[in-house]
């Protein structure tokens, strides 16, 4: 006896189906990006762009040309003026700001690369007669003279201070090798780093 033919799906030719029909979505999902090419990254134009900055845990709204470095940002655009333009070349270490808690020479930065990182600068160690430890300390080891470097200087302190808890002499030389002082008050700084660390100044 025979028979009918079966004209439903079986569960093999469901599971088939399906497979190719997933390749086939995944080749064109595929073909249609490559043939997007790479997403375009945002660009600026001449001219000014209002931007967003993140300094000692305010949000600023600032205009800065694409050019503009933080330096200037800070300074011309904000009315911070504690970073120091000095050499402008990063060498010097005057205007030595905390990128996300890094020390950063703010003049060899672009002030657009800063957007979404924390930064803190010197205006943020003081609120009126509170000052942060290590500023009193700078101020009882008399660590500053015509106190042009102070600032940078004060800021990769604090980057040694809370990187290593308590730096030996080592590493605090280290730390502020990217800091110059025509005074010569390397030794005083050190002090004022040493005495914060064991608590001094609180």
């Amino acid at each position: 006896m025979s028979h009918p033919p079966d004209h439903g799906v079986s569960r093999r030719s469901f599971l088939k189906g399906s497979a190719v029909a997933g390749i086939a979505t995944t080749g064109i999902t595929a073909a249609t990006k490559a043939a997007a090419g790479p997403p375009v990254p945002e660009s600026f134009g001449p001219g000014e762009h209002e931007i967003t900055l993140s300094v000692n845990g305010a949000k600023k709204r600032v205009k800065v040309e694409t050019r503009t470095t933080l330096l200037d940002a800070l300074r011309d655009r904000m009315d911070m003026t504690g970073a120091k333009k000095i050499c402008d070349r990063g060498a010097c270490g005057g205007c030595t700001v905390l990128v996300d808690g890094m020390p950063t020479n703010s003049c060899l930065t672009l002030a657009m690369d800063a957007v979404g990182t924390e930064l803190r600068t010197i205006e943020g160690l003081s609120n009126g007669d509170n000052a942060h430890p290590l500023v009193k300390n700078f101020v009882t080891c008399d660590a500053l003279q015509c106190g042009f470097c102070t600032p940078g200087m004060v800021m990769s302190s604090l980057a040694c201070l809370e990187k290593r808890g308590k730096p030996t002499p080592e590493q605090m030389r280290q730390d502020l090798s990217g800091n110059l002082c025509r005074c010569g008050t390397y030794g005083r700084v050190m002090e004022a780093i040493d005495k914060t660390a064991n608590g001094g100044g609180k």
